[in-house]
Parts: structure tokens; sequence; C-alpha cells
């Protein structure tokens, strides 16, 4: 080979080089979960780990549970310790959207970067076993008849579960405001009060309470997407005539000021990974809809998402 010829290949193994910006198998990612363990986020967070190891999209993935305030308290260390770090993401979703607003955290997803959205959680609402409502309507009877005394259980404050609770109370005519809501860092804590017949209700995630509604030790007398979804055999809130719907979204970001390679390779990394065999497979097994959108499409979503859920608060009475 030529001098030339031989510069020339070089040149060109450099070029293909510098545009591939991290190879998967260099990856080492922290993924923060802010809750505890047992919750929504932290299943998100660990069904991602899982994927992204079994196909080679990172070759580490560390799962960092940082619980309180809804992940407000996660956000905000995430966006001081990961600015403009290539290896770490947090999850985040519907919950942390409502609990920024509520809380009045002075850190928002505006603070730090979207990847991708990643699913849409069916919210189920469900009583213990031996609870005395059999049906959404004995529900919604004793919600009209005492909101107080109707005990709910979720997630933290602001978030999803206590939207929801809200939303069904004033579907049901009584006063969301005086909603009787307990909130739980995470749906382990939840679904002991569950069990325990500490409260009158509950409302999480499907796949997070499946195992003790397949057992029957939780009875699930309602899901909140607008649709009937296979494999669930509870119906919609409004198939019963309970006007609400909700969708429970997940989705992961990266920390401020990231690098546009950096922000494309883990992008990437994500995308191969929800795209995958293995991932519909956790998809199916925990009962999630695979709700996948880039990062562009995303970003746009949380600033309306933002406003919508703003409103909502507002109309219930838990925020100004």
């Amino acid at each position: 080979m030529s001098f030339i010829a031989r510069k020339l290949a070089a040149a060109c193994i450099i070029a293909l080089s510098s545009a591939v910006p991290v190879l998967a198998q260099d990856l080492e990612l922290t993924l923060t979960a802010p809750a505890g363990a047992g919750g929504g986020w932290d299943a998100a967070a660990r069904s991602l780990q899982e994927t992204m190891m079994k196909t080679g999209a990172a070759k580490s993935v560390q799962v960092v549970n940082v619980p309180g305030a809804g992940g407000t308290v996660g956000l905000a260390q995430f966006a001081q310790g990961a600015r403009g770090a290539k290896d770490q993401m947090l999850v985040g979703g519907i919950t942390m959207v409502g609990a920024i607003i509520t809380n009045k955290s002075p850190v928002t997803l505006a603070d730090v970067t979207p990847i991708a959205r990643l699913t849409g959680d069916p919210l189920v609402v469900v009583v213990p076993k031996n609870s005395p409502h059999q049906t959404l309507a004995d529900l919604t009877a004793a919600i009209k008849a005492d909101v107080a005394g109707t005990i709910w259980a979720g997630g933290s404050a602001g978030g999803a579960d206590h939207i929801l609770s809200a939303l069904i109370t004033k579907a049901a005519g009584g006063d969301p405001s005086k909603v009787n809501y307990v909130a739980y860092s995470g749906g382990g804590e939840a679904l002991a009060a569950m069990l325990g017949g500490q409260v009158t209700a509950g409302i999480s995630g499907y796949g997070e309470w499946q195992g003790q509604i397949e057992s029957g030790d939780l009875r699930a007398l309602a899901i909140s997407y607008p649709e009937p979804i296979e494999g669930i055999a509870a119906q919609p809130l409004k198939a019963q005539g309970v006007d609400v719907e909700l969708v429970n979204w997940r989705g992961v970001f990266a920390g401020p000021d990231i690098a546009d390679a950096d922000k494309q390779a883990l992008a990437t990394a994500v995308e191969t990974a929800v795209k995958s065999p293995e991932w519909a497979e956790i998809l199916k097994a925990r009962g999630w809809s695979d709700y996948y959108a880039p990062a562009d499409e995303f970003a746009a979503f949380i600033d309306s998402e933002n406003a919508r859920v703003h409103e909502t608060l507002k109309a219930i009475g838990l925020a100004e």
C-alpha cells in the first residue's frame, strides 16, 4: 500500500471512530431511582438496568435509591451531582411533576435533560380482600357519604396516586380538598398498610400489586386507563361510570449541561434496550404499556404535562 493510501485509510478510521460517541460496552451507568425500594420508580430503574445489561446496551448499570418528597429530593441531588455527566440518569414521571408543584420545589424537570419516555403504567384502585366494598360503586358510595372517613394509601403527596384519589372523590360527588390520603415513600410500605387493613383503599401502578391481586389478597376495583387492557380483569373507571382517566408514565433524564454527543449516546443505549425482546417481556410481565418517546418528543411532552398537572392540582385544591 502506498504512503498516500495508508494516510487515507488512517483518516477514514479516525473519521469513523469519531462518529461513534460512546461504545455500549464502555458505558458504566448509574441510574437514580428517586424513591425507596419496592415502588414504581425502583421497578422501572431495575427493569431498565436488567435489560441494558442483557442486551449489551451498557457495560454495567448501578441503581441508587434516593427517597423523599415525591422524588424531589432525588431530583435535586441528581441535578447538582450529575451536571455534565455522561454516565448518570434519573427515573422520573408524572408523580414527580405533581410533587414539584405541590412542594414548590426550587429544582424542576427544566433543570435536567429528557432522554426518553419509557412506559405508561395503569394505576389500579384496590381494597383489601376482606373489605366490605365489593365494587367501585360501593367505594364511591362510601366516599360520597364520608370523604374524610375513606382512607387512601398511595405514593407521595401530590403524585399520580394522590391526584387519582382526589379525581375519583370529585367524580363521586365528594370534596377533593378533604381527601384523607396517607402518603408512603415506597410501594412496599403502602402494600403493608393495605394488607394490614389500615386503610380503606389504595392506588398504585398495577404491576406493583399484580401479585397480591392475582393471589386474592387485594381486590382490584378499577384501572385508570381510558380503555381495557388485555390481561387485566379490572375495568377502566370510565367504563364503570366514573369519568376519570390518568396515565402514570415514567421516563429517564440525564443531568444538566450534558454534551450533545453524550446525550445521544445515552439516548441510543436506552433505545437499544427498550426496542429489545427482553424489554417486551418485562412490559408484559409487569403489566406496563410501551409508551416510548425519544428525547425531543419527550421534552415537548414534559412541557404539556407540567401545564396539565398544574391545572389538575389547582382544580382539586393541591396547588395555587
